[in-house]
């Protein structure tokens, strides 16, 4: 099969993330901080060779098209991958001859993602977007709506969501039995990029089905309590997510689990480990362009965007904020 063309729309450090497992590129040149924005320091951890990167590359890619608001940081990330990927001067243009359009979003809210995704998806182009999948529900629901209408797959998922470290720890709730409650810290994560990151984390260990939030905290989202009503296999007494909880060694994110039996506490999960993650969820890409289906369901990329909006009102409001309140909850698939 010839390789999946892929064209990026954003130019920032997630794009480096992804680019760099897929593309060939100038590792010392990606070590410079104005073109690899750090992102060099993660993949090539062989300090005694400093060109030998640490995890396998995925294959069958080839990036064709960047486009970047900032034209200087497009220029930058074509210089990288060798200059093979080409310059478009609107993002509308990159869903042009290209198999695959995909949307990076290192700290971003989300709230461009429906105006970026469109052109791509109205083509009939497989659309990747990087977490969050919108902002709000309503654009969440209006992705999903156009992706049906041109029946175009499309797909969204934090790092958190697949990184085989955190379902390694998953497969320890044997250790303690049934959860009955469980703390995600994520530091201080004070806006919707880290906050999706932590629902993801959540939603990886326990599942999916929350019912309702409750939210309190001097910034936004600071402590998050999930409920997941009387939902079988899932944790009685919630979980906690708490987005106001210190500093954070390269954006590690923590777990703690607990049942009658005892607790389990995860080892860090960071800059040094999600890579991983993002070779997961290249080869989940791949899958999706071939066989032209999602590999997530569409249910679960909406909830996570409904419990932040939903938490959100909780916090203004400062009661229980049930997902139903946010009209989320359809048969989508």
């Amino acid at each position: 099969m010839a390789k999946i063309r892929v064209g990026m729309i954003r130019c920032d450090l997630h794009a480096i993330y992804y680019a760099s497992l897929i593309q060939e590129h100038d590792p010392y040149l990606l070590r410079e901080q104005e073109y690899g924005k750090g992102g060099y320091f993660y993949f090539y951890t062989y300090y005694n060779a400093p060109a030998r990167i640490a995890f396998p590359m995925v294959s069958g890619f080839e990036i064709t098209k960047l486009w970047d608001e900032n034209r200087k940081a497009a220029e930058n990330m074509s210089k990288i991958y060798l200059g093979k990927p080409k310059l478009c001067n609107s993002f509308e243009e990159v869903s042009d001859d290209v198999d695959l359009v995909f949307i990076p979003d290192c700290n971003g809210d989300g709230s461009d993602h429906l105006k970026l995704a469109t052109p791509g998806i109205k083509k009939g182009v497989p659309t990747f977007i990087d977490k969050p999948f919108a902002y709000e529900v309503k654009d969440a629901r209006e992705l999903v709506k156009l992706a049906k209408k041109h029946k175009v797959p499309i797909m969204s998922l934090s790092i958190l969501r697949e990184l085989p470290h955190i379902t390694r720890f998953r497969h320890r709730f044997a250790e303690i039995g049934q959860p009955e409650f469980g703390i995600i810290r994520a530091g201080n994560m004070e806006k919707m990029s880290g906050h999706i990151h932590a629902i993801s984390l959540a939603q990886h260990l326990f599942g999916a089905g929350v019912e309702s939030v409750e939210c309190m905290g001097q910034t936004p989202l600071a402590c998050v309590l999930l409920d997941y009503g009387t939902k079988a296999n899932r944790p009685q007494k919630g979980v906690i997510l708490c987005c106001a909880s210190g500093g954070m060694y390269h954006c590690s994110f923590y777990a703690s689990v607990y049942s009658s039996l005892g607790v389990i506490h995860s080892p860090q999960f960071s800059d040094f480990e999600f890579p991983w993650g993002c070779i997961k969820i290249l080869k989940m890409v791949k899958k999706m362009v071939i066989t032209h289906k999602p590999q997530v369901s569409y249910e679960e990329m909406i909830e996570c965007i409904a419990i932040v909006t939903a938490a959100r009102k909780a916090q203004k409001l400062r009661r229980k904020v049930y997902l139903k309140e946010v009209s989320v909850i359809q048969t989508l698939n």
